[in-house]
């Protein structure tokens, strides 16, 4: 199902329980480029790339619901650390992009981000597989990504997701809320790619539960689940710095090579 079919999830009462766009946005950090991506007339979105070398592999990252790209100028540094280019793109509505966040505008955003992605890393000289990774609400763009491009995609990481539609589905009549959440986790369950699961055992937001129902139903051989104890929906890096991008490089790492 096309994200072209899940209009009842587009209606602003529905956009209002899941997104929290804010207006946030500063000069790249030395180093880092600033970029817009057209995604539609007179829409664009505000996007940001950390390199780290030419021949590394990059992970296009989308964020949590309440979060922008600005937010992650501290974060970057670490991916950068473990050999990694970093690219992450606020949605509509969020940094300093332009419109207002739906689902569907999210999905298809997302292919229009990583098909630009595409042309900045040939334009730049890079030869660096590319990785899709999702936290919270990211997952939907990169669930999108993986289940309908994997063929421009070496792997998914999950960060503090679930299999489900979530937020989403409030207010839903019944009826329809259950024939939606069962397609949506067909096409979670569609992904073939290598996957990368992380998940804050303490998670009271995304139950650690879901995350390990997710985890198990993904087809592929090559997947990895790291629960870090302790640790909630927002507080992994700073319970579990070290094992959270050990888990990436490694993983990052084992697949590049493939």
């Amino acid at each position: 199902m096309p994200a072209s079919d899940f209009p009842p999830l587009d209606h602003p009462n529905i956009s209002m329980n899941s997104f929290y766009p804010r207006r946030n946005w500063i000069l790249a950090p030395a180093g880092a480029v600033a970029h817009m991506i057209t995604v539609e007339d007179g829409v664009s979105l505000s996007c940001r790339f950390f390199p780290s070398g030419a021949t590394n592999p990059t992970i296009l990252f989308f964020y949590g619901n309440g979060e922008t790209a600005v937010d992650y100028d501290e974060i970057a540094p670490f991916y950068l650390q473990i050999g990694v280019n970093f690219f992450i793109a606020d949605y509509r509505g969020y940094g300093a992009s332009g419109g207002s966040p739906s689902y569907s505008s999210m999905l298809s955003d997302a292919h229009k981000v990583v098909g630009e992605l595409q042309a900045i890393l040939r334009r730049g000289g890079y030869s660096g597989p590319v990785y899709v990774m999702g936290r919270s609400m990211g997952r939907h763009s990169a669930f999108e990504l993986g289940a309908r491009t994997p063929d421009v995609l070496k792997g998914m990481i999950i960060e503090s997701g679930r299999p489900t539609l979530g937020q989403f589905l409030q207010d839903l009549e019944p009826t329809l809320a259950t024939r939606l959440e069962a397609t949506h986790r067909d096409k979670v369950r569609s992904v073939q790619l290598p996957v990368l699961v992380i998940h804050g055992e303490e998670d009271s937001l995304a139950p650690v539960e879901q995350a390990v129902e997710m985890f198990h139903d993904f087809v592929s051989p090559n997947k990895r689940l790291l629960t870090i104890p302790g640790a909630g929906h927002n507080n992994l890096l700073h319970l579990g710095l070290r094992e959270y991008f050990e888990a990436i490089r490694s993983f990052v790492a084992g697949n590049s090579t493939q």
